[in-house]
């Protein structure tokens, strides 16, 4: 049978599944707290492994692979991002599972809100968290991809049935929905990632092996087998691979992933769920190395017009397995765009829903109702709110289907996590950080990030002035988005600190709940 064949068989029972994860989740949810968290749901190893699908994304699959095949052997820095997620984790976990349990926090903007005892902050952190429409959008591009390759399919079609599919099953059941199918979904990728590394390390598809494999990359271009690809504007230095772990940091409480640390079943498994999540990351990251060998096996074929370095993994799949693997090894890529973008719509679904409606209108326009009807008011704004966001984020998928994938996620990603570093990861760590330090560094790192990003200074201004290698050296970063955010973080968690330093500290007691002073035990 044919490609088209068997994905279509493949693609008919995946969807049977996530639609069927669907209606088993429906029956978890008992109100709208269940709808946005599935609050306590779930133990150490299936949640870890969620959240790693989640953190992995459309980008781990199409997006990195084809960043490695433009760049060789100096993308495979892009493997440290998981150190990073998982160091910002590890130090703000406890605080944001902790109080955002005490007070039933339901999205990353209601939980800094509550932080920082400011409605303005949840509100201004909602409406940044938007930018995420440009991550989701990413997401369905992702799957737009593997429906063309698949299944033979037009692009309006392709992308209409990635969107339908993700309305049908995150409607039914929200959070839990989420992270059942993520769940599900993390384990075949995971799969998938450890036969990308044997593919890598035994050269599969040249003859010859490893050594011939890399012979072959420096036949191509000597730039592919360097250290750092000086003509890559993401892997071209020291500070481009430093930028890899920094940017990172704040990855792990982006909207759509944070809010999945409120579902771990119980506190005392907070270190069990971080050492399972990091171990998946990890071989999630490993999907980078298959991008190294597609160059290798197909050469330069992906960089001629009309063509797209995001099919770089589908395609190697293709020319290396039966056309029955082939289309296997395919759906768990789809699986890959599936577990982020169905996290990506609950959370932005909360916005609206929650941090904008619930907590901001409601309280001054319908402050009548009784919590009930709140609640269920809550909850159909949640699924009219899922079905408006994905209509959004599909007619932006398509205006930028020319995109690399990963350009993409971190436009929309890049300028939320820089605005995070300070206000979050600073104020899980220090109990100093004031209201006014939290909007400055929220400010300070999303406008920087867009400034860098869009190269709005040029160095021309600063000619024959010791600024000018500077600029120049800052134009040269505007296309790395990794780089720009790790810049914007910096400038996010100084910004915090400075301010906080000479503003109104919160009320004491409000400080004691989050930073309760240890217990001193002689023994």
């Amino acid at each position: 049978m044919s490609l088209v064949v068997w994905s279509w068989i493949f693609l008919v029972i995946y969807i049977g599944g996530m639609i069927g994860f669907g209606v088993i989740a429906s029956r978890k949810i008992q109100d709208s707290d269940d709808f946005a968290t599935a609050r306590r749901g779930y133990g150490p190893i299936f949640l870890a492994l969620a959240f790693s699908a989640t953190t992995a994304s459309g980008a781990t699959f199409l997006g990195f692979p084809g960043m490695t095949y433009e760049a060789g052997l100096a993308g495979l820095w892009g493997l440290v991002y998981p150190a990073g997620v998982y160091t910002g984790v590890l130090l703000s976990m406890r605080m944001i599972s902790t109080a955002g349990h005490r007070w039933k926090s339901r999205s990353m903007p209601e939980f800094l809100g509550s932080r920082y005892q400011s409605d303005g902050m949840r509100v201004l952190v909602a409406l940044a968290s938007l930018l995420l429409f440009f991550y989701l959008a990413g997401q369905l591009l992702s799957g737009l991809v593997m429906f063309e390759i698949m299944l033979g399919l037009p692009a309006f079609w392709a992308l209409t049935i990635t969107s339908l599919v993700l309305l049908i099953y995150v409607t039914m059941g929200g959070a839990h929905a989420d992270i059942l199918t993520d769940g599900v979904q993390g384990l075949v990728m995971i799969v998938i990632g450890l036969i990308v590394v044997i593919i890598f390390f035994t050269g599969a598809g040249i003859d010859g092996g490893f050594d011939a494999m890399v012979n072959r990359l420096e036949q191509l271009d000597p730039n592919l087998v360097d250290v750092f690809n000086s003509t890559h504007p993401w892997f071209h230095s020291w500070w481009s691979a430093a930028a890899q772990f920094i940017a990172c940091i704040p990855i792990g409480f982006l909207p759509h992933i944070g809010n999945k640390l409120w579902a771990l079943k119980e506190d005392r498994q907070r270190n069990q769920f971080v050492v399972f999540a990091a171990t998946f990351a990890f071989t999630l990251a490993m999907l980078g190395l298959g991008g190294v060998v597609a160059r290798a096996v197909l050469g330069d074929a992906l960089l001629e017009q009309g063509q797209n370095t995001n099919q770089a993994l589908p395609a190697l799949f293709l020319h290396l397995f039966p056309t029955w693997l082939a289309a296997l090894t395919g759906v768990g890529i789809l699986a890959a765009v599936m577990s982020t973008a169905d996290g990506l719509v609950v959370s932005s679904a909360q916005i609206l829903s929650n941090d904008l409606y619930r907590r901001t209108f409601a309280p001054r326009y319908r402050a009548h109702l009784s919590e009930q009807e709140l609640d269920r008011r809550v909850m159909s704004l949640s699924r009219w709110a899922t079905a408006g966001v994905l209509i959004a984020c599909t007619l932006m998928a398509w205006l930028f289907m020319d995109r690399n994938v990963a350009l993409l996620i971190w436009t929309g990603n890049g300028g939320l996590m820089a605005a995070f570093a300070g206000p979050l990861v600073l104020g899980c760590l220090w109990k100093g950080v004031t209201r006014a330090g939290a909007y400055a560094g929220l400010l300070t790192g999303l406008v920087s990030f867009i400034v860098l990003h869009m190269a709005l200074i040029e160095s021309i201004w600063f000619e024959d002035t010791i600024l000018y290698t500077a600029a120049v050296w800052l134009e040269g970063e505007a296309p790395n988005p990794m780089s720009c955010a790790s810049l914007a973080e910096l400038l996010s968690v100084l910004a915090t600190w400075l301010v906080s330093l000479f503003t109104r500290p919160l009320p004491e007691s409000h400080l004691t709940e989050l930073f309760p002073p240890r217990k001193y035990n002689p023994q």
